[in-house]
């Protein structure tokens, strides 16, 4: 979701938003952590805590050590060391935060190979940064048209290069084993640069591009969305959805991860319902089960044979029938229950507007025009009687003698 106007300017500060990467475009408001211990003091003895977490292109993230004790704030620019050269990137994350973030992610404090930071960014590093970022986009587009050439079945779908321009990494997809060594050699040959090919799942390719899904709002996967837990189509079925792949799948071709935000919700409501094959014995006929209401918790059942007509039970009502049939026992018909159920829910409630607010349909009626108002104006009007009031007027002088 970037764009030119919200880029990084030559001096490190946001171009358009000046929100120092809060901003909401470029990439800046993705896997954010909000701070929430900035305004608080340590202890007398406590030292803070020396790593940071950066950020890179399209919510990449690692934490560095910063073993030079450098004064850093959200939001600075800083060289950060490589496998080979080093990288730029901006500090999201600094203090006691940091410690959890990393214990979150299983990051040990105590790695084989400790990544620090080299120094905050000069102009130099941030024009070269800036430099080899506006390479990227022509670049994709030749490396996307090499791979076609060469009959690949793969996509790329995105290029980050490293700080200081020696090195690029090449995302791409791919559903079966590439064998892109001839692709890199012609990459290298054409680029003259360090390539490293990385592949990616459609998820986590959704999740760096980012874009607006079906309800409105940014990609979950590319705004707080870090782990990517499996979606079957049995969350869809528990929520009584139609299998429609059109509308289950995102924008990744995957079923949506939002089928999982509920569906906890939805398993414990559904723990009171007895099983939809369950056939309820009466003695006027075994009943079906034809839809169910997981919000109300009521079930509609139709004899066998008379499939038009459908009784509204509840659960309650439900397991006290299939109680009955273990015992044994026939209920009576469902009949008696849906009269039961009628008498004790039939009662509306009327709301009253408190607050104040206006009618939802108060624009549904079209307005009249002027003139029609005038007309009917005129209509409404009483008629005047001119033999009435021509009986009213003062008799003459000749009539009067």
């Amino acid at each position: 979701m970037g764009c030119a106007s919200c880029a990084t300017n030559k001096s490190g500060q946001p171009k358009g938003c000046k929100n120092n990467g809060t901003c909401g475009t470029d990439s800046c408001n993705k896997l954010t952590v909000f701070d929430w211990l900035s305004n608080m003091s340590l202890p007398n003895d406590a030292k803070p805590f020396n790593w940071v977490e950066v950020r890179f292109k399209n919510g990449r993230k690692h934490y560095y050590e910063n073993t030079e004790n450098l004064t850093l704030s959200i939001g600075d620019i800083v060289a950060t060391q490589a496998d080979s050269g080093h990288d730029i990137g901006m500090v999201t994350l600094t203090g006691e935060l940091v410690k959890v973030q990393m214990k979150r992610k299983k990051i040990s404090e105590a790695p084989e190979k400790k990544l620090k930071i080299y120094r905050k960014a000069s102009q130099r590093d941030i024009d070269i940064w800036v430099e080899s970022r506006d390479k990227e986009e022509a670049m994709q587009v030749k490396a996307r048209q090499y791979a076609i050439d060469l009959r690949l079945n793969m996509k790329i779908s995105d290029i980050e290069f490293q700080g200081d321009g020696s090195k690029a990494t090449f995302y791409y997809t791919a559903d079966e084993r590439v064998d892109f060594r001839e692709l890199i050699k012609l990459y290298a040959r054409e680029f003259r640069i360090r390539i490293e090919m990385k592949q990616v799942g459609l998820r986590q390719e959704a999740a760096r591009l980012g874009g607006i899904g079906s309800c409105g709002r940014e990609l979950c996967c590319s705004t707080w969305l870090t782990d990517f837990r499996s979606v079957s189509t049995s969350a869809a079925r528990y929520q009584q959805l139609s299998l429609n792949p059109l509308k289950l799948a995102g924008q990744c071709g995957k079923l949506k991860c939002c089928l999982n935000y509920e569906l906890d919700a939805y398993l414990d409501a559904l723990k009171a319902f007895p099983k939809t094959s369950i056939k309820l014995k009466t003695e006027k006929g075994i009943a079906v089960c034809q839809k169910t209401d997981i919000f109300k918790g009521i079930m509609w059942y139709a004899y066998e044979g008379e499939w038009m007509n459908w009784f509204k039970l509840t659960t309650v009502q439900s397991n006290a029938i299939i109680a009955l049939n273990k015992a044994g026992k026939k209920a009576t018909s469902l009949e008696d229950y849906a009269d039961e159920l009628s008498a004790t829910t039939d009662t509306k409630i009327d709301f009253e507007n408190v607050v104040g607010q206006d009618s939802l349909t108060r624009f549904d009626k079209p307005k009249r025009h002027k003139r029609q108002r005038n007309n009917k104006r005129k209509n409404n009007r009483k008629p005047r009687n001119d033999h009435n009031q021509r009986n009213k007027r003062p008799k003459t002088q000749k009539n009067a003698n």
